[in-house]
């Protein structure tokens, strides 16, 4: 996955502007790639992706340890609380080339069921092989990942969704909201000094 923030941008103005057009899109997806059930066998793959999302979300304090991100994300895939899903080309059905995750979680107060978006990540598009342009397949990839991911999430009966997303990943920010989501909350930091010697 390509960190650049140009890139970023980039994707951000690729995305289409209404949820009928990502609809759409993410329809047209359907035709060259798959989403299918995350797997054990898809692991390793699924551990770069999270290393790629730390790194987004994070930058230098990120953990990026492949293994540290295989040991959380395989206590999730196949449960019943959690939703896992990769997208992969109808051709090569082993190979995930995006990765999705939703846990179910319960609000103490109402005791309502709602869905936390974890993660969704997709692979930049040096590694996308099939016929589509690039360019192209990799906001698709994005937007079938989203609709298949909240497909799932009205099967298990989620009363709303949730999910966190760095304010500098556009790309991210903009599936979002092509899907209907909304910013709700903002988280406001501050450093007060520097770790390390002075």
């Amino acid at each position: 996955m390509d960190l650049n923030p140009e890139r970023e941008l980039r994707y951000a103005k690729m995305l289409p502007v209404t949820g009928q057009e990502a609809q759409a899109s993410a329809r047209q997806a359907r035709n060259r790639y798959l989403v299918r059930p995350a797997g054990e066998h898809d692991l390793d793959a699924i551990a770069e992706f999270e290393v790629d999302i730390a790194r987004v979300s994070f930058g230098d304090e990120a953990i990026t340890d492949p293994a540290f991100h295989r040991r959380r994300v395989a206590g999730a895939v196949g449960k019943a609380a959690e939703i896992t899903l990769v997208a992969v080309a109808a051709d090569a059905p082993d190979v995930p080339l995006g990765w999705a995750w939703m846990s179910a979680r319960t609000n103490s107060l109402t005791g309502e069921r709602y869905g936390n978006f974890r993660s969704l990540a997709i692979t930049g598009p040096d590694r996308i092989t099939s016929q589509d342009r690039a360019a192209e397949a990799t906001p698709r990839l994005g937007e079938l990942l989203m609709a298949a991911i909240l497909q799932a999430a009205d099967e298990a009966g989620f009363t709303h969704l949730s999910g966190k997303v760095n304010a500098a990943n556009l790309g991210m920010r903009s599936l979002y909201r092509a899907f209907g989501f909304s910013a709700t909350h903002l988280t406001m930091e501050k450093r007060t000094r520097q770790d390390g010697p002075s």
